[in-house]
């Protein structure tokens, strides 16, 4: 009895240390979490079932117990996918939302393609991914971020 209650209070433990990131695919729910937690947004423009460093930035930097852990204090993620599987596929409004953002601040297209901007939709920074690990990632992004 005493070490099913211990292993229950364990497992609470280990469920409250593990942070989650705070996602969306809306700008502007995202730019209101964003005021209200006042952190910046990491806009991530990526091609999830296609686009081979979309998906090792997600797995190595997104996914990443360290990077979580800051991030869930400092950003607030969003996550703009362009899937090119039919059965990926998202709604239209998506899509369009997608698409116009792309217009906005991905022009050529690039993926993946970092933003760092404001709850204001002020650019701060645009970070830069190219396989490094998540800490070293994290201390780039932080260089960028507003005081």
């Amino acid at each position: 009895m005493i070490a099913f209650f211990l292993m229950a209070l364990l497992g609470q433990i280990t469920a409250q240390e593990e942070q989650n990131l705070t996602w969306f695919t809306n700008l502007e729910v995202a730019k209101e979490y964003a005021a209200a937690n006042e952190k910046d947004i990491l806009m991530v423009f990526a091609g999830s079932d296609w686009c081979r460093p979309c998906k090792r930035f997600k797995k190595d930097i997104l996914d990443a117990k360290k990077f979580k852990t800051w991030g869930s204090e400092e950003v607030v993620i969003l996550y703009l996918d362009f899937p090119a599987k039919k059965k990926n596929r998202l709604s239209k409004d998506q899509t369009a939302h997608n698409e116009a953002l792309s217009e906005q601040y991905n022009k050529s297209g690039y993926l993946p393609y970092l933003l760092l901007i404001d709850s204001e939709e002020n650019v701060i920074g645009n970070p830069k991914y190219w396989g490094q690990s998540p800490k070293k990632f994290v201390k780039e992004l932080m260089a960028d971020m507003t005081p």
